[in-house]
């Protein structure tokens, strides 16, 4: 079989970067979709496209989309990490707000997903893996924005998995913790700003709930996605995996 075509939304930092990376590593060629052009790209020029996308804009993923196709080829493997975290005490989100959680989080999902899908089911195998949380399992409070729009990517993925069954496609998400994310390290810095508490004290606070008391790694995360998108996993579909350290059991 030749090279499999993977491609990872919101690829250019974080999660998203480390599963590019293990992607390349486990020997497929990746291509990174961000809203601007990634530099991860220039590590490996033979293994590693990127192109600059939104991906709640149908348009622009359907252009992003043929691009990276006329690169690499179909795309075979498809890895939904982009996404975006708001907060705001329920009563004072706006619907601006709730719409861009949505927007991103989950209508990008869906529509990365039509986009390539095509793809997948004139091969008869494919693989997509969406990148959701705990917030997608578990509630939280002041994201329920957020929460909505993970429970809807866990929602989509299991219908989606059902759909796909007998097609050679399978759909799972995996949902992390607390992960070690210039995402994380930006809201440690706000409740450090807002509180006056210690960078030590504001971490803490998000450890808590994993009773192994620490931040997941993102290389973590990204042997998870690896797994899933391989042969190996072809019996696994529908599944939301939990890489939290133990929160969500």
């Amino acid at each position: 079989m030749s090279t499999v075509h993977a491609l990872v939304t919101g690829g250019g930092r974080g999660i998203g970067a480390a599963i590019a990376r293990r992607l390349v590593a486990d020997g497929l060629q990746v291509t990174v979709l961000g809203r601007s052009l990634p530099a991860l790209a220039a590590e490996d020029p033979e293994r590693l496209h990127a192109v600059a996308a939104d991906v709640a804009d149908a348009q622009d993923v359907a252009r992003a989309v043929a691009g990276a196709q006329a690169r690499f080829g179909p795309v075979q493997v498809l890895v939904n990490n982009a996404g975006q975290a708001e907060s705001a005490p329920f009563l004072k989100m706006d619907a601006a707000l709730w719409q861009r959680m949505l927007d991103v989080n989950l209508s990008g999902t869906m529509l990365c997903t039509q986009a390539v899908l095509p793809g997948m089911l004139a091969a008869g195998w494919g693989r997509i893996v969406n990148v959701a949380s705990t917030a997608g399992q578990v509630g939280y409070a002041y994201v329920s924005a957020y929460c909505a729009a993970k429970h809807g990517v866990i929602g989509l993925t299991r219908a989606l998995a059902l759909e796909l069954a007998a097609k050679g496609v399978t759909v799972n998400a995996v949902c992390p913790g607390y992960t070690d994310t210039d995402i994380v390290r930006d809201s440690i810095a706000r409740v450090v700003a807002k509180t006056g508490r210690t960078p030590d004290a504001a971490l803490a606070e998000f450890v808590k709930s994993n009773p192994q008391g620490r931040l997941v790694d993102p290389a973590e995360v990204a042997d998870a996605v690896a797994w899933l998108c391989g042969r190996g996993a072809g019996a696994v579909t529908g599944q939301s995996l939990s890489v939290s350290g133990g929160e969500v059991m």
